[in-house]
């Protein structure tokens, strides 16, 4: 069936026009200017677009769909439906899962639950440990995205800070490591000054004081270290600190070896949020002050920040009770990333072509997403439709996924994502989900 979706305003690789595309057998045939007409074939069905945005689908380099082992608060399937709802088309997911992805075996069944039930694209980090590197060479690297590493969060047997084990891991990646920094050690020594003066459990608020910025820098300094020795590709998951940013180069993405990934909760919030929020912000690393946050966004214009992904990490609402300590870290996210981050465009934090780099094109560029990321001929038809002036403010009926909260709720977005397409079929539409639809594995040109 051949479609044409016409009229809308396209924004993609640094552009802005009028235009229509041609989306036929799943891809993109055509991508027309105002005026421009399809040259040949009849056009089976017509969508008018005007007055909404069309933009490539959003490409989430970091997510937690808690599956399998943690299917209370998460599973493929209910992620990948809010993915779609928040206008993403293809997900990269982490390996703390129960049982964790450092095996081969808990790798290929992650692929064969997202086969049957992932409605968008999908690919699955492979997590190193202390002993599992000689793995990596057994790894498809056409089909893994990347080697995640924990550098000082305590995920299982993940944890991994000890300099022999670490330099393995750097020498046998050939794949992207995408690396958690935070240096546990100083982690661990304030914690316990905080908690011999304000009791087990300190507030929330002592969060960004634990897991502090210099515990952020200290690691982050450590991961580039290594990689710059090794010759690794790595990619600095969820930076918060303005000071980490000095480590980083403001130069093209794709003229780097080591890029940089923010979330929009670090985009967001600052600590001055923990008194209304509490613990629905408490994420690791943590949210950061005001300053570290201003630094963050204007480091996407500076290009000194490649990639925008979520960190989209659902808990059970009984998880987040608690402090400082006790209350589980991490946030549902991926449904409202995409309109988010569009209020900030509105509010001139970042303009609608740098958040389309940041969003779509960068993580397919990064680790080399083949045939997705950007409007071209030739490419799958992943790309979304929003509405610029379509005001709603999130409740709790709203939301897709699981866990049924989240940090979004009350707040007020001016933009409203009205169709998702994915490998050419629209999965979302206004609300409703076609729910024949399933995702491909994503394939990268390595």
């Amino acid at each position: 069936m051949r479609t044409l979706i016409e009229n809308a305003t396209i924004v993609n690789e640094g552009r802005k026009f009028i235009g229509s595309i041609v989306v036929n057998n799943g891809k993109i045939t055509d991508i027309l200017h105002e005026g421009e007409h399809p040259r040949r074939g009849n056009i089976d069905a017509r969508i008018d677009a005007a007055g909404l945005y069309l933009i490539p689908g959003v490409i989430d380099d970091h997510v937690h769909f808690r599956e399998p082992g943690l299917t209370h608060k998460a599973t493929i399937y209910s992620e990948s439906r809010a993915a779609a709802a928040g206008g993403v088309t293809s997900y990269m997911e982490m390996p703390n899962t129960v049982p964790q992805t450092t095996t081969l075996k808990a790798l290929a069944d992650k692929y064969a639950r997202a086969a049957k039930d992932s409605v968008i694209n999908y690919s699955f980090y492979f997590g190193a440990t202390g002993n599992n590197y000689k793995l990596f060479a057994r790894l498809n690297p056409h089909k893994v995205c990347g080697i995640k590493l924990f550098m000082g969060s305590s995920t299982g047997n993940m944890l991994v800070d000890t300099e022999e084990k670490l330099a393995n891991i750097f020498s046998a990646a050939t794949l992207p490591i995408a690396v958690h920094c935070e240096d546990a050690t100083l982690i661990t020594r304030t914690a316990k000054e905080i908690v011999e003066r304000e009791g087990s459990d300190p507030d929330v608020k002592f969060h960004p004081i634990i897991r502090s910025a210099e515990a952020c820098y200290r690691s982050t300094k450590s991961a580039i270290k290594l990689a710059k020795k090794y010759g690794a590709r790595l990619h600095i998951m969820h930076i918060s600190t303005a000071r980490e940013l000095e480590l980083l180069t403001a130069t093209e993405t794709a003229h780097k070896k080591i890029t940089a990934e923010v979330t929009p909760a670090h985009l967001i919030f600052c600590d001055r949020d923990y008194e209304r929020l509490g613990t629905r912000i408490k994420c690791n690393p943590a949210i950061k002050s005001e300053a570290d946050r201003n630094a963050l966004r204007r480091a996407i214009g500076e290009n000194r920040i490649d990639v925008i992904g979520t960190d989209h990490a659902p808990h059970h609402p009984n998880d987040k009770i608690g402090g400082a300590l006790k209350a589980a870290s991490g946030m549902p996210s991926i449904q409202f990333s995409l309109v988010a981050m569009l209020q900030l465009v509105n509010e001139g934090v970042l303009t609608i072509e740098q958040l389309v780099e940041k969003m779509c094109h960068a993580p397919a560029q990064i680790f080399g997403i083949k045939g997705r990321g950007y409007l071209r001929k030739g490419y799958y038809a992943d790309f979304v439709l929003i509405d610029p002036a379509a005001p709603h403010t999130v409740k709790s009926a709203d939301i897709v996924s699981i866990c049924g909260w989240s940090p979004f709720e009350g707040a007020t977005f001016d933009w409203s994502v009205r169709q998702t397409w994915v490998n050419g079929e629209c999965l979302y539409l206004d609300g409703v989900f076609n729910e024949a639809i399933r995702g491909k594995a994503l394939r990268f040109e390595r």
